[in-house]
């Protein structure tokens, strides 16, 4: 074992403010993946959708 100051003291601590900021950076990362992911999908189902031949429907007499 190496002597280093990180084996003998422990990390200084993260105030609430810094802590609080990472993680609203994270959870927007997150959120703005998840919402690429969905445009994305939605995007391919509606190309899929609308290469699909448009079959009429038939008319029931009355």
């Amino acid at each position: 074992m190496t002597m280093t100051k990180q084996a003998f003291f422990k990390p200084e601590k993260i105030s609430a403010r810094d802590k609080a900021a990472t993680t609203g950076e994270i959870a927007r990362q997150i959120i703005e993946t998840e919402r690429a992911d969905q445009t994305r999908k939605t995007a391919r189902l509606r190309q899929l959708r609308e290469a699909q031949p448009v079959e009429p429907k038939p008319v029931r007499p009355t």
